[in-house]
């Protein structure tokens, strides 16, 4: 899976997804190594992506890539390292350079386990908020985009008074309120760890006041999470290969969620292609671009799969 994920999430998100977006300029006139294919499962996908489209390597050589996030103010894109413990910077001028380091786990202890950053996302002050694993923390970097250091402010760190386990994933509403995965993945023995302190794996709602709400406790591996456009429909990947699924639940008009179903199930197709579903981004009119077996799955809004980005041969 992790093979899986470090080539498709910088590849395919922006290589493919932005430079195909109707009215949005070619990334970069370079002449880029191209890799893999895209499958079409269903005419629909071309609604999406052009059939000519390709997808190009923009950079490569890391050890374990997530939580892509690209900056408009800057033009660039920032995305993770988790074993390096570092966020990296791309942009058609400078290309690749280290943007932050720590960006994790800025204990003076080493420690086992998965410690760097995971997911990225701005703020509505356009701040950068960071899923930290090793610090098992949601915080946003405490200095300009501009300026980056590894000062961090927490913006939750635990549940009623237990640590979080990790979280992995984040998506903002509309209000300001934050929406966020807590997966084990982060502590060195996953839920056998010894300093775990919750019983369960949740999905959460941090208010634009602080307040901290358990929106599901019952999803055994929560990893990718956002909106419909509409923000009434939360999807949430489920990283489990005894149950890899992508989930729904409507959001009522308080916040909180129910009717959960399966959007998608792939636990049969998981055992035959490497990968789960994991990081996932909804396009502009309801598309889904959910990492998973094989590649970058594309959904429609009804559920449907359209076609895969893989940036390997297909097994």
């Amino acid at each position: 899976m992790k093979n899986i994920i470090s080539n498709l999430i910088i590849l395919i998100l922006i290589a493919v997804i932005v430079s195909c977006v109707p009215g949005k300029k070619k990334l970069t006139e370079k002449n880029l190594k191209t890799i893999g294919s895209i499958e079409r499962v269903s005419e629909g996908l071309d609604q999406v992506i052009k059939p000519s489209a390709v997808i190009e390597v923009l950079a490569e050589g890391f050890e374990w890539t997530e939580g892509p996030v690209w900056i408009k103010s800057g033009n660039y894109l920032l995305f993770s390292d988790i074993p390096k413990n570092r966020i990296y910077k791309w942009s058609e001028e400078d290309s690749i350079s280290i943007y932050l380091e720590p960006s994790g786990y800025t204990g003076t202890v080493s420690r086992a386990g998965e410690t760097g950053s995971n997911g990225l996302l701005l703020d509505q002050q356009g701040r950068l908020v960071l899923c930290q694993h090793g610090d098992r923390r949601m915080a946003y970097m405490d200095s300009s985009l501009d300026k980056p250091t590894s000062k961090f402010t927490t913006l939750a760190d635990n549940f009623q008074g237990k640590k979080l386990n990790s979280p992995n994933d984040g998506v903002y509403n509309s209000k300001g309120d934050l929406y966020f995965t807590d997966p084990p993945y982060g502590l060195a023995k996953l839920t056998d760890d010894p300093a775990r302190e919750l019983n369960f794996q949740g999905v959460y709602r941090l208010s634009k006041d602080g307040k901290l709400d358990l929106l599901t406790d019952e999803l055994s591996r929560p990893n990718g999470i956002g909106f419909s456009p509409d923000e009434k429909t939360l999807y949430v990947a489920n990283s489990d290969p005894e149950k890899a699924i992508w989930m729904a639940y409507d959001v009522k008009e308080d916040g909180y969620i129910q009717n959960g179903r399966i959007f998608y199930d792939a636990t049969e197709k998981s055992k035959s292609e490497q990968g789960l579903p994991d990081g996932l981004k909804v396009h502009s009119k309801g598309y889904i671009f959910a990492a998973g077996p094989g590649g970058v799955w594309v959904f429609d809004p009804k559920g449907s799969q359209l076609g895969v980005c893989r940036a390997c041969s297909k097994s």
